[in-house]
């Protein structure tokens, strides 16, 4: 500031020299007039220099700490703004990536697994029935029909396991229906209300898939009328 003080004295007291030379060549009428212009002049660049100041001290408010500290709350909110903005997006992923999985588990595996569910079936009794001639003893057993039953139990527990790694599980056997996990086919009398709802045979085994009920298990229960 002081620099541009001395700068515009110079300038001043060089101006006046400039002056007083013009008027000494100058005609009498125009002195006058040639003075009056030079400090219209001087004037305005004095007014210049002013305007110059104030604008300097215009843009040092404007950088002053309060508003570096507004420039970071700014900041700060616009990197909030940009977790919050990625934990949508995560959210959103996500949930893409439950709707890919539950379209492929839907639209693919689950028509495949019920048709498993179905070969299951159908080997559960054929090895159920072949158990129960043996075990009746009606007719004496040959050593290929021994090795057939084993053959078809074995072809049972590796379904099974089949279905284990798409994450099909058996349902756990209880005392008495459930509706949401049993389905009953028919009742039998109960003699007392204590065995209202028990289960009395299970017909075809229940199975979850995913923590869901995939199939009901279809039992014969007691009732109480």
């Amino acid at each position: 500031m002081g620099e541009s003080i001395k700068l515009e004295t110079d300038f001043s007291v060089a101006m006046q020299e400039l002056s007083a030379q013009a008027a000494q060549h100058a005609p009498p009428k125009q002195k006058v007039q040639a003075a009056g212009d030079i400090s219209i002049l001087i004037s305005a660049v004095h007014s210049l220099g002013q305007r110059v100041e104030s604008l300097e001290e215009s843009i040092f408010r404007k950088f002053e700490t309060p508003n570096f500290e507004k420039i970071q709350g700014q900041l700060a909110e616009i990197s909030a703004n940009d977790r919050v903005n990625q934990k949508l997006f995560d959210v959103l992923h996500e949930e893409l990536i439950n709707y890919r999985d539950n379209f492929v588990r839907d639209a693919l595996q689950k028509p495949f697994i019920r048709d498993l569910l179905v070969l299951f079936d159908g080997l559960s009794a054929i090895v159920e029935q072949s158990e129960r001639l043996a075990t009746e003893g009606k007719k004496r057993t040959t050593a290929a029909e021994t090795q057939a039953r084993e053959n078809l139990s074995n072809m049972l527990h590796l379904l099974l396991e089949i279905l284990h790694r798409l994450e099909v599980t058996e349902m756990a056997e209880q005392e008495k229906i459930d509706r949401n996990l049993h389905r009953v086919i028919t009742h039998e009398p109960a003699e007392s209300e204590a065995e209202d709802g028990l289960i009395v045979r299970r017909l075809k085994r229940g199975f979850l898939w995913h923590g869901r009920v995939l199939r009901p298990e279809e039992v014969v229960a007691k009732r109480f009328n």
